[in-house]
């Protein structure tokens, strides 16, 4: 429905803020309990002439798909934007999740990408759609903070950024860089890539990037779960580009 349509459902307060702050809804339906919660909301999106609808409770309940209904429903136009026009925009700092497939983990890193003044978020290769409810949820309202595109040829993708500039950094366990000396790797445009939850980056991918980075561990884990790796990447990244 998604693909055919080009909307999506955005819904709780801060979602609905977002897409209302950069004129993405096409209509807001909301219940006259998250009216009484919400009155400016509710009240700035009829200002924008977004067309606004009060339905019962039960319907919010069966529009929204929370356990916990929020009661505020925006239908939004789609925000992703081709990858020509996050690279033609000279960034500093990307997140490229490469075949990321749990929604709740896109959404998060969105969410870092955007904390972090990430100039960008590329789901590259088979990826979970940014649209997809579990996933705008866990954006908070970033997803319409910050650019994502969706790139499927990955190949494509790393040759994009390449000629572009963009030193690509693979996360990998046995990377040869360690973050804590590679400063002078991310003072310049860098596009981070993180493999899929279960698999990792695929080996071919990691040895096509620029460097490979190794997040140092001292205790005893194994490893480190996807978004806490991309949170302590992306946050490496913004410290040292922002103390410039």
């Amino acid at each position: 429905m998604r693909r055919k349509t080009g909307l999506f459902l955005a819904e709780g307060a801060n979602s609905v803020a977002a897409a209302l702050d950069t004129g993405r809804i096409e209509e807001l339906f909301f219940s006259s309990r998250a009216a009484e919660r919400e009155h400016e909301l509710v009240a700035g999106a009829a200002a924008q002439r977004v067309r606004t609808t009060l339905v019962s409770d039960r319907a919010a309940e069966m529009l929204g798909e929370t356990v916990t209904p929020p009661g505020l429903i925006a239908v939004c136009r789609q925000v992703d934007v081709p990858l020509r026009e996050i690279v033609d925009a000279s960034p500093r700092m990307l997140a490229v999740p490469v075949e990321i497939a749990d929604p709740g983990n896109a959404g998060t890193l969105i969410r870092v990408a955007d904390a972090v003044g990430a100039d960008g978020v590329v789901l590259a290769g088979d990826s979970v759609d940014p649209h997809n409810g579990k996933c705008v949820r866990a954006c908070a309202g970033s997803l319409f903070h910050v650019p994502v595109a969706r790139a499927r040829d990955i190949e494509a993708t790393l040759t994009a950024l390449e000629e572009a500039g963009i030193a690509i950094l693979a996360t990998t366990a046995k990377g040869e860089v360690d973050l804590d000396d590679a400063d002078e790797i991310l003072r310049g445009p860098v596009a981070w890539l993180f493999g899929n939850e279960a698999h990792g980056l695929d080996k071919a991918i990691a040895a096509r990037a620029t460097h490979r980075v190794r997040i140092p561990i001292h205790g005893r884990a194994e490893s480190l779960n996807l978004a806490a790796a991309a949170a302590i990447c992306l946050y490496a990244s913004s410290r040292v580009q922002h103390a410039e």
